[in-house]
């Protein structure tokens, strides 16, 4: 059963010779956060490129229902006119964020130093993941947190009246944890300081800064200390969002395995916390090149230009870089598995608790297309069988997520005979335009 409404079966079959321009929506990180920090903004701040999925669209409904006015133009322009810092409305019903993990952990941190309570739900996917590594920092400033055992929503969160500054070791890279206590900090006095071993991505601490709060970073050895001062008053912005790099993943993998294909992916960030997955790709000897680097918005940018790659080989993912690449180890996967060798993934216990176990997702979906993968509770290995020698023929379980879906009907493209997913529907959270966009560019990707 999809979250989505009914269920969506698609499967994808051999094809050859992507090619064309692939118009890749915003990036869901910062379109989520452009929201947040827009409504906690004194005066009218406008996004263009925002990624309009269902996640993104859940968090403007949110920051809606607490007192922020979102409209938006005919030319896709989004006007948001804050409330200010500490400013918050208590929502007069539950907030419903759907598939998105990102948005109800970082509106809870936004919401948890204000006066307000508030109760949130999601979809049958969210609601089984874990909110304690949220809502135990966010108790530290004083607020307080009711949910269903095991820390999951629905969930109840009565924000703090008095909030204390809270200085915070973060004990998973997680950067909706970071960005959670860092949000959190805003309404409280004195500094708030962050604290993560392992660097994860920085959109956060960037668009803080554009909106003027007084934020540092510091790389230590006790790692990477992020201070924030409390209780700025964050000036508007006009946000420029780039393009999605997880998003991008789909595509640029999809040509590196379909024969003859060479396609092009304009302005895509380039963020060094977000493009672990392009990096591995060319290390594995992926024709994957940078075209028109430059910045925009504070972000790294560039055009990538991704041709057929028969000669890929296997490697060692370092773990060092699992945080860079969190959300692409699944199509990563589907990539090794057209490679010559081993490709092992390690330090990626994160993926045990995403949308779905993507780990065992995953697995089991190659193991049933003839790919030989194993694992253990913070790795896997996938053995590559080369160019044209993956067998498919499977349907695999979504398991209410968008990754999955997508790395799936990637993967069919490529093998012997066509891969079926059991519900595609929940694309739609991330990549509504999945489907024409791949179509487009020639990938024979149908709704059975």
């Amino acid at each position: 059963m999809s979250g989505h409404g009914t269920p969506i079966r698609m499967s994808s079959h051999a094809s050859t010779g992507l090619s064309g321009e692939a118009a890749i929506p915003g990036d869901k990180s910062i379109s989520h956060r452009a929201l947040i920090l827009g409504a906690l903004a004194v005066g009218e701040t406008t996004v263009t490129g925002l990624l309009e999925g269902e996640d993104v669209l859940d968090t403007a409904k949110a920051m809606r229902a607490m007192g922020a006015e979102i409209t938006r133009d005919e030319d896709g322009t989004w006007h948001i006119h804050g409330v200010g810092t500490g400013g918050f409305a208590e929502p007069e019903q539950v907030i419903d964020c759907g598939n998105s993990g990102t948005g109800v952990r970082l509106i809870m941190g936004a919401m948890a130093t204000s006066p307000i309570t508030a109760t949130f739900t999601g979809d049958a996917s969210l609601n089984k993941r874990p909110m304690a590594r949220v809502t135990d920092p966010l108790a530290l400033f004083g607020a307080q947190a009711v949910g269903r055992s095991g820390g999951r929503l629905p969930m109840t969160i009565v924000g703090a009246r008095d909030p204390l500054p809270v200085r915070y070791e973060v004990p998973v890279p997680s950067a909706q944890v970071k960005s959670a206590v860092l949000l959190a900090g805003l309404n409280a006095p004195g500094e708030t300081v962050v604290i993560e071993r392992e660097a994860t991505r920085d959109h956060s601490e960037r668009m803080l800064a554009g909106f003027g709060a007084t934020i540092s970073t510091e790389v230590t050895n006790e790692g990477r200390i992020i201070t924030l001062q409390g209780q700025p008053e964050l000036k508007p912005q006009s946000i420029a969002v780039p393009r999605d790099p997880s998003s991008a993943a789909f595509p640029v993998c999809a040509a590196l395995i379909t024969e003859g294909s060479d396609i092009l992916v304009p302005n895509i960030g380039l963020n060094p916390t977000r493009a672990g997955l392009f990096t591995t790709l060319r290390e594995m000897g992926a024709d994957l090149t940078y075209e028109n680097q430059r910045e925009e918005g504070g972000e790294p940018v560039a055009d990538l230009r991704a041709r057929f790659s028969p000669n890929l080989k296997g490697i060692s993912v370092p773990p060092d870089r699992a945080a860079s690449m969190i959300d692409e180890y699944p199509v990563l996967s589907v990539v090794a598995a057209f490679a010559q060798g081993t490709t092992e993934m390690h330090g990626v216990k994160e993926l045990r608790v995403k949308e779905s176990d993507r780990i065992d997702a995953m697995a089991t979906g190659l193991r049933a297309c003839g790919v030989t993968v194993d694992e253990g509770e913070d790795w896997w290995t996938v053995t590559g069988l080369g160019h044209g020698s993956v067998p498919g023929g499977a349907t695999c379980e979504s398991h209410l997520d968008h990754r999955i879906a997508m790395s799936f009907l990637v993967l069919g493209l490529a093998t012997q005979k066509p891969v079926s997913v059991d519900d595609g529907g929940p694309i739609a959270t991330s990549f509504p335009v999945f489907e024409p966009l791949m179509t487009a560019l020639g990938a024979n990707i149908r709704r059975d």
